[in-house]
């Protein structure tokens, strides 16, 4: 092989690296962002009277259950 295509190799190869190590950076990221709002909720939820939880939660959970029901 000629310098030339060794060097075009090389080169195709780091920017395919540099590219995968972009990617799972940026899907870090997104999980630790998700895991974050998911805590945020919790503890919002956590802060409410009983009451007012229980009938969040059921608010929430029918909400999600026309959701599914629909996309059947």
């Amino acid at each position: 092989m000629s310098r030339a295509r060794i060097f075009v190799i090389v080169g195709v190869v780091a920017v395919a690296a540099a590219g995968l190590a972009y990617a799972a950076s940026r899907a870090i990221a997104t999980k630790q962002h998700a895991e974050e709002v998911a805590d945020d909720i919790e503890a919002q939820l956590a802060a409410l009277d009983p009451v007012t939880r229980t009938a969040v939660i059921g608010r929430l959970s029918a909400d999600a259950a026309q959701k599914v029901r629909g996309q059947s």
